[in-house]
């Protein structure tokens, strides 16, 4: 079996909110395409409230943000993972939306 490589581009969009010249707040947007969609669709990772800001609705927002741009960027999806153990952030993403869709397999290295 011959395997053929054709280099695929992705974008990345940082979106973070700094209060006080301190950054308090994250999220990254990538942006794909595949030969499946002619749209692309986007993948929601590294999302990050400060410890201390948590519970103000910092979260919420930074994720309305990221899912404003991904409508914005003409994204047909956005996608996000997330770590069993963390049934706080399941309920704010299917607050905003989200619906569980399946799961992540990882492989570290």
């Amino acid at each position: 079996m011959d395997f053929k490589h054709q280099e695929a581009t992705a974008r990345g969009i940082k979106i973070f909110i700094e209060e006080n010249g301190k950054e308090i707040a994250r999220a990254y947007l990538y942006i794909f395409n595949n030969d499946l969609h002619k749209e692309p669709f986007g993948y929601m990772e590294d999302v990050l409230v400060d410890e201390n800001m948590r519970g103000h609705g910092i979260g919420s927002q930074i994720i309305n943000e990221v899912i404003s741009e991904a409508k914005k960027q003409g994204c047909y999806k956005l996608i996000c993972t997330s770590r069993h153990a963390k049934e706080n952030v399941h309920k704010l993403y299917e607050k905003l939306g989200f619906k569980n869709h399946g799961l992540e397999f990882r492989l570290d290295f």
